[in-house]
């Protein structure tokens, strides 16, 4: 795949371009923002809860090794065959063996973010198994050959004239269907036969506990459960961030998790998978895929503490008008942008820039990351590195300069002022002030805050001169 970074601008302009799209992506993914302030403020305990998940999910990082040997004990003793994968390849490799050694050729599986990260449906196409996303989002973005835009909602960038088009091409659907329910149903009558004849399913793992070496995948749609069920073979592709030490931390994660996604109190299906089913079988695949190796780093390893809600999706107002397809990656929006590089530095180099910094996805995140802090932290790293562009880099340096010499840049300041009260407008808008792309430039003011505070403060900062004494 190629290195070459992500233009998350162009992107994002593309997104912005398209009013409806962008009107009703934003005021969707506020709603549920609005949805899940309104549960936060029924729960009196709501920051405690919060401070528990957090103090929870360090306590087993920092103890991952021993937590991961202890599942695998409990679970092989419930009769699940556990497998480790160092990476995206090695999991493909697994679960392409497990599907041979049972003559598997179509495979239906519910939603899972690892699988997308291992870009493992690719891999299984050409070993000739067939595999269809049960999850109405995914199955959406898979017919369109797109990434999920949204960690929880997928397809949520799509209007419903756009999934009525793809259900046309692949369904033989009307096109001009405009009602949810009708494509909703349309998509239940295409998927049940497959259900029902699948070889093999698979799903992804919301939470795995290491005191009972079980697992719990919670959805709204119960795809998971069908996905698990009705074939025999059943395996569950999930990172190793995804422990908790104990099935009474539970209780703590399931209040938060679907409050912060959806604004609801509960999925409407929280299933544990405690082993195989009768006469049937379970793998779990462990997988690393550079989390280890994140643990490592100082500034960025409390970013696995994610429970993947997509609650700093929702409020983050850089995402909501640009769209997650816009990110480039598998992992959009804030999360992403801190998750990204840690997969390739220099690919995901702009995604930190992709944030005003305004501490809003800090505030809403369940486990209490540090995300707006991580993102600055990750622009230093990036210079560090020198993963900046050319021009940005030297554009910086000359800011750095002027702004390190207070006369310059007062005069500097001052010479905007003008050129912005007396120069036309051809000359302000152009390609070298990418600002005024899509917004005006600041009005000219009359007066400066440095001229204003020698004018008001500085005689009044400065100390009084002592009274001369009489002689």
């Amino acid at each position: 795949m190629s290195d070459k970074p992500v233009n998350h601008a162009r992107a994002a302009e593309h997104f912005i371009e398209d009013a409806p799209h962008l009107q009703f992506h934003d005021e969707r993914l506020w709603d549920m923002r609005q949805k899940r302030d309104a549960q936060m403020h029924i729960l009196p305990e709501w920051q405690e809860l919060r401070e528990e998940a957090s103090r929870i999910k360090e306590h087993t990082l920092s103890r991952l090794p021993e937590y991961l040997e202890q599942f695998e004990t409990n679970a092989k003793k419930n009769g699940i065959h556990v497998h480790w994968a160092r990476d995206g390849t090695e999991h493909n490799r697994i679960v392409g063996e497990i599907l041979k050694a049972h003559n598997a050729r179509n495979l239906i599986k519910s939603k899972s973010m690892v699988t997308e990260e291992c870009d493992m449906r690719p891999y299984l196409a050409k070993q000739g198994v067939t595999v269809t996303e049960t999850d109405l989002g995914e199955r959406i973005q898979q017919l369109d050959d797109q990434l999920p835009s949204h960690i929880v909602v997928p397809a949520v960038h799509k209007l419903t004239a756009d999934v009525a088009k793809i259900f046309a091409k692949d369904y033989h659907t009307d096109p001009n269907i405009r009602d949810p329910h009708l494509l909703a149903e349309a998509q239940r009558q295409a998927a049940r036969p497959v259900i029902l004849h699948a070889d093999a399913g698979m799903t992804g793992g919301n939470f795995v506990v290491a005191e009972t070496g079980t697992f719990v995948v919670c959805t709204n749609e119960g795809n998971a459960d069908l996905s698990a069920t009705v074939p025999n073979l059943h395996i569950a592709t999930i990172g190793i961030e995804r422990l908790v030490p104990r099935m009474a931390d539970m209780g703590v994660f399931i209040r938060l998790l679907s409050r912060s996604a959806l604004g609801s109190p509960i999925t409407q299906y929280t299933t544990h998978f405690r082993g195989p089913q009768k006469g049937g079988e379970m793998h779990v695949v462990l997988v690393d895929n550079g989390r280890a190796a994140r643990l490592g780093m100082e500034d960025f390893w409390t970013s696995l503490k994610c429970i993947r809600c997509g609650a700093c999706m929702n409020t983050c107002p850089v995402y909501r008008r640009s769209g997650g397809l816009s990110y480039g990656a598998v992992y959009s929006g804030p999360i992403g942008a801190i998750i990204d590089p840690t997969f390739n530095e220099r690919k995901y180099s702009t995604l930190p820039y992709a944030s005003t910094l305004n501490g809003s996805c800090t505030n809403v995140c369940p486990v209490k990351i540090n995300i707006h802090e991580q993102l600055y932290k990750w622009r230093r790293v990036l210079v560090q590195h020198h993963e900046m562009p050319f021009v940005k880099r030297e554009i910086m340096h000359m800011a750095g300069k002027l702004m390190g010499q207070p006369k310059m840049y007062r005069a500097a300041i001052k010479a905007t002022e003008v050129s912005l009260s007396t120069m036309p407008r051809f000359v302000l808008y152009n390609w070298l002030n990418p600002w005024g792309k899509h917004r005006e430039n600041p009005h000219p003011v009359k007066q400066t805050f440095n001229d204003w505070y020698r004018k008001n403060r500085e005689t009044a900062a400065k100390p009084a001169a002592a009274p001369e004494t009489k002689k």
